[in-house]
């Protein structure tokens, strides 16, 4: 299965990297694409640089997978890009959202009334991009059909790897999360960072 990663300048870098990294440890499983909307070099918030393909080569009937990061603001007013995410999440078998990508999936109106969660620094605004939203604020991550949304930038890792269990099994997720040395968080519903989330400045992701 092919996941497009669409990716925009200041994307955060542990958004893409960690479920890459998850994703990457199953070459014969997941075909990793990165687009965006014009191609070429696309830099993180930390500047990493990425080539990527013009939005042209997304893949149907695959992953769309969508980080999160300060570049995420200005595309929320960008009717175009909003227009353009909603037909590639109908296009796709999947879609995946980690940390504010989810604030940009839920313009396109698609998460309405379906359960989701985002990054806890920023939830308020998150909440206030698209209130009939069933914004979920201890979860670590959530799946409501086809839409998964995590919590901020290391809960992407958590989340891609649940998504592995439910794909290729238990045993697959739990042979990529022991390869990477990292101790995955399993309870979607406990999200460790949840607490005081409202006090917290809704600029920092």
């Amino acid at each position: 299965m092919i996941l497009n990663i669409l990716l925009f300048d200041d994307f955060e870098t542990l958004d893409v990297f960690g479920p890459v990294e998850v994703f990457g440890n199953l070459p014969d499983s997941y075909e990793l694409r990165y687009i965006s909307r014009d191609g070429g070099i696309i830099k993180s918030r930390h500047g990493a640089q990425v080539l990527t393909e013009p939005v042209e080569s997304f893949s149907p009937d695959g992953i769309l997978f969508i980080p999160g990061g300060y570049g995420i603001r200005p595309l929320i007013e960008d009717t175009d890009c909003v227009h353009m995410v909603k037909r590639l999440c109908e296009a796709s078998r999947f879609c995946l959202t980690v940390c504010t990508g989810s604030a940009l999936l839920s313009k396109t109106g698609l998460l309405n009334g379906l359960r989701a969660t985002s990054n806890k620094l920023s939830f308020n605004w998150v909440v206030s991009v698209n209130t009939s939203v069933d914004w979920l604020n201890h979860a670590r991550w959530a799946v409501h059909g086809k839409y998964w949304t995590s919590s901020g930038v290391s809960a992407g890792t958590d989340m891609a790897l649940a998504f592995v269990e439910h794909m290729n099994g238990r045993d697959e997720a739990e042979r990529v999360a022991k390869f990477m040395e990292y101790i995955w968080n399993e309870d979607s519903d406990n999200d460790p960072f949840s607490m005081n989330s409202f006090t917290t400045d809704p600029k920092n992701t």
